[in-house]
């Protein structure tokens, strides 16, 4: 049996963190003296070398316990505490490159620059540029869909971001935190309900186009024909129950190009994900202009 001034110089501690993890329930005593001092057991040392090892890794206390008393705690105690981590490095990094953002504007761009920032969360949040998708999306689509369109459409703020892209961030931020009534985040034709598509049929296919767009989008290659524009007018088509003719292809075109646009979302979003990874955006973009040669080929031949 050991003596708490003992086990604390067999352990190299002092007597007051020896009794501190003893009140807190970590290191249980074997008995007390006649005199009602502590005691305690062999094991006790091993347990508190333990202890200390776990507090040199920063672990709460109440985190210690749980490893201590539960076999398999400790597997799940350090993924919390690298999560933890993650988010603070995260909220560093972030932090770190907006006040590099601040430094090296002019006087004049930093109050504005500073009012972006400051109204973005550390770490930044995807939340309001999700609820902007959720409003502009057409009502009644499967939950499942909107999901996968919000997953694509919403741009994951950099781990490591430059001052540039925590700018374009809190540029998007605040866009998408606007009143968009009567702005150029009106309703396109296929979202009204008077228009007569079948806005989930619609997406589906988009987004099949999009994805077959996507490798001529990374390699910079011009609009042209192809399956990926033929996915894009079927989509359409299916959606108002068309058939793709010359002559639809023609009517979509001249449909699209009065469509409302959210380019500056597009171009903000671009900014954040790079051109390894093409937005839906400029996916469709990029179709949009495969269909305006295609269906100006024609008129130009006669």
């Amino acid at each position: 049996m050991l003596s708490i001034g003992e086990l604390a110089e067999r352990a190299g501690v002092t007597v007051k963190t020896v009794r501190f993890y003893s009140d807190r329930g970590l290191l249980p005593e074997a008995a007390r003296s006649a005199g009602g001092h502590r005691r305690y057991g062999p094991e006790a040392l091993d347990r508190l070398r333990t202890i200390r090892s776990l507090r040199t890794l920063d672990l709460p206390v109440p985190d210690v316990g749980r490893i201590l008393d539960e076999e398999d705690a400790l597997e799940d105690v350090v993924a919390g505490q690298l999560r933890e981590l993650g988010t603070r490095l995260s909220a560093l990094r972030w932090r770190e490159a907006a006040l590099r953002l601040l430094q090296d504007c002019t006087p004049e761009e930093r109050a504005d620059r500073l009012l972006l920032i400051g109204a973005v969360s550390v770490p930044p949040s995807t939340a309001a540029p999700a609820r902007f998708w959720r409003r502009w999306l057409p009502a009644r689509m499967p939950a499942r869909l909107v999901s996968a369109i919000i997953d694509e459409a919403v741009p994951q703020p950099p781990a490591d971001p430059t001052p540039a892209q925590v700018l374009a961030f809190a540029r998007l931020h605040a866009f998408v935190s606007r009143d968009c009534r009567g702005t150029e985040a009106g309703r396109p034709a296929a979202h009204q309900p008077d228009k007569g598509y079948r806005p989930a049929v619609l997406y589906d296919g988009l987004r099949e186009a999009f994805a077959l767009a996507a490798p001529d989008l990374r390699e910079g290659r011009p609009p042209h024909e192809g399956e990926a524009l033929d996915c894009f007018v079927s989509a359409y088509a299916h959606a108002c129950g068309a058939h793709d003719t010359p002559a639809y292809r023609r009517r979509l075109s001249g449909e699209l190009a009065t469509d409302p646009r959210i380019d500056h979302y597009w171009q903000l979003a671009a900014e954040l994900s790079g051109p390894s990874q093409p937005t839906p955006g400029a996916a469709h973009d990029w179709l949009r202009a495969a269909l305006d040669i295609r269906t100006a080929r024609p008129a130009s031949a006669a």
